[in-house]
């Protein structure tokens, strides 16, 4: 077999591969469903996986992700990751590692990765236990649908840019024409109208917001 027909050979089995990945991800079902920067469909192969998800949703200096990318190759080994991510310095792959999985990720993906022009990286499972930011995360995805009024949207910024950073309760007071006024505070965070205070408590009354500065 020549080299031309080897790699077309090759490519058609990374290929197959990499759609065999995606259809077993896509019968599995994670919440909560909707996202707010991932390009293409939302798909997991666990439950860390989901929950990375949700941290990239709100990391402020995530431009966007999506989901199971590609295929890193190392002779006759093949892997997929989890994540390809996007910032405005570049891009990277991403893995999520569960506990339960006792075999480590293989120690030839950062090379593989960075041959393919990315930086690779992983969280484990143990990173994310307990997490404050991820319950935070799952309650403001809830409404990752919802859009929230010109009118509401004018007068919470308006209200922040006069008085600086204020707790929830008194940007709630603002809104008018939402019928859930969490939910538009909710959207403008996922928008990144506004910031949230998502490391220090579950969010409240007392929960500081501020104008998003990136």
């Amino acid at each position: 077999m020549s080299r031309p027909q080897r790699s077309e050979h090759q490519q058609h089995q990374l290929s197959k591969l990499l759609q065999r990945t995606r259809d077993e991800a896509a019968a599995l079902f994670f919440a909560p469903k909707s996202t707010m920067r991932c390009i293409g469909p939302a798909i997991f192969r666990t439950r860390l996986a989901r929950d990375v998800g949700c941290l990239l949703d709100v990391d402020p200096s995530v431009t966007s992700w999506t989901c199971l990318p590609l295929v890193l190759s190392r002779r006759s080994h093949y892997h997929v990751p989890d994540f390809l991510v996007t910032r405005p310095e570049g891009a990277n792959l991403l893995d999520a590692h569960p506990s339960l999985v006792k075999r480590p990720l293989p120690d030839w993906l950062g090379e593989a990765a960075q041959a393919m022009g990315y930086q690779y990286e992983k969280r484990e499972e143990a990173e994310l236990r307990g997490s404050i930011r991820l319950e935070n995360a799952c309650d403001l995805l809830q409404y990752a649908g919802y859009r929230a009024s010109l009118g509401d949207r004018v007068r919470i910024l308006a209200l922040l840019e006069e008085n600086g950073s204020l707790p929830l309760a008194s940007c709630l007071e603002a809104v008018r024409s939402g019928h859930d006024a969490i939910a538009v505070i909710a959207s403008l965070a996922l928008q990144r109208f506004i910031e949230i205070e998502l490391d220090d408590a579950r969010i409240g009354p007392s929960t500081i917001v501020s104008r998003f500065r990136g």
